[in-house]
């Protein structure tokens, strides 16, 4: 009898037949969703979730980076999340901060913190950022690390941005207005410097974006898998993959 194991491998190999890597997308975005209902159908707690998610990050990675994916941006902590109660919160950013510091330490991608880390506790913030600047020098996958994100308040960030830097030029409000253009406000987002996403993807089977890279997404590709993000294979992946290669993306013309 054939195992499912090896039913899987084959399964992964003719998906992978299916991708060319002409059309593999170059930004990836994923919403690590389902980590609590994971946890919640097994009758364990909220963070061992978080931690079996945490666990699982790496692993993609490298799925992202034998495909020749360029940059994958990772939405690990929301400004919603951070209503959470205080014993979970504090778990998960915990948890979060280990994942980074981890990622770093593996000397495999150069991390990118897409966030406001003003909003997390002061050490939790500091060790972040000391782990994100230890990659500066890496090439290869660029992996923006989503914390403390929200869209709105991306681009809230960047408008704010943009009008002290022309108020410093001595620009009158009336100059501003007249002036201000869709790259004005580019230039002064997250990613600025990086091409928008192609292709996003959201585990858990909910079909909705929650605010995530709202501004960048206009052209972006959709896909939702129905897995929880702990469960999400490589067969899923893949699928998201094939999935995006089958589309035609006009971007509005």
């Amino acid at each position: 009898m054939w195992r499912p194991e090896f039913l899987y491998t084959i399964y992964e190999r003719n998906l992978a037949k299916q991708i060319s890597r002409s059309v593999v997308p170059r930004h990836v975005g994923i919403i690590l969703d389902g980590n609590r209902r994971w946890a919640k159908q097994l009758g364990i707690s909220p963070a061992s979730g978080h931690r079996k998610g945490a666990n699982h990050v790496a692993e993609v990675l490298g799925w992202c980076d034998d495909v020749g994916i360029e940059i994958v941006t990772l939405w690990m902590l929301s400004t919603d999340n951070l209503k959470r109660a205080h014993g979970e919160l504090e778990e998960l950013i915990d948890i979060i901060v280990r994942l980074v510091e981890a990622l770093a330490g593996s000397r495999r991608w150069r991390l990118r913190v897409m966030g406001d880390l003003s909003l997390l506790p002061r050490v939790a913030a500091a060790r972040i950022s000391h782990a994100v600047e230890s990659t500066e020098s890496l090439k290869g996958l660029t992996v923006n690390i989503a914390v403390g994100y929200g869209g709105r308040q991306e681009i809230t960030q960047a408008v704010r941005e943009y009008l002290h830097e022309k108020a410093e030029q001595g620009c009158t409000l009336m100059q501003v207005a007249d002036n201000v253009t869709i790259d004005s406000i580019t230039d002064h987002m997250y990613t600025k410097g990086q091409p928008d996403p192609d292709l996003i993807i959201r585990t858990s089977g909910e079909q909705r974006m929650s605010g995530f890279m709202i501004w960048q997404a206009v052209h972006t590709e959709f896909y939702f898998a129905e897995t929880y993000w702990p469960d999400f294979r490589r067969t899923d992946f893949l699928r998201a993959l094939r999935s995006y290669s089958q589309r035609e993306r006009r971007r509005g013309k």
